[in-house]
């Protein structure tokens, strides 16, 4: 675990490069601040169409936010978080558990990808997915293909 694939070409353009060109540091730095996930403690690296994540965030939701938030972004393919961890309350920062993503494909919508994650006439859980994504997500019609979300366990 540690290391997450994403569309290259599919995702939220930063900085001024063209649409192979991953984003400099510091357009990926102010990315990642810009929603507030609890990633004051978190450090940034761009190598090629990879970015790197260390240091420590507050919880797993925020954790896997960081990977989507930097993931989904216009000339990246990879995450890498093996150094990024869980504070989650505990004496020492610990490693992540394994976190479930989807990538969004043509036609999708979040009701059907809540019936693909969760099984059939599970649609009504798609509220579930779109609030584990915020603030990424800003309303439940604005995915697009290529897109990577987070698909929360249920309770």
């Amino acid at each position: 675990m540690g290391l997450f694939s994403f569309i290259k070409n599919a995702g939220k353009k930063l900085g001024i490069g063209g649409d192979d060109d991953a984003p400099d540091v510091e357009a990926v730095k102010k990315e990642l601040a810009s929603h507030d996930l609890g990633t004051d403690k978190v450090d940034v690296a761009v190598e090629g169409d990879k970015i790197v994540l260390t240091g420590v965030v507050k919880d797993q939701s925020a954790f896997e936010k960081a990977v989507v938030a930097v993931g989904n972004t216009l000339g990246i393919s990879k995450v890498e978080a093996a150094e990024l961890k869980v504070a989650d309350g505990a004496a020492a920062p610990v490693a992540a558990k394994e976190p479930v993503f989807y990538t969004v494909k043509k036609g999708d919508n979040l009701w059907k990808i809540a019936e693909s994650q969760y099984g059939k006439g599970k649609g009504v859980k798609n509220t579930v997915i779109f609030e584990a994504n915020k603030p990424m997500l800003t309303h439940p019609d604005k995915i697009y293909p290529g897109q990577v979300l987070r698909i929360p366990a249920l309770d």
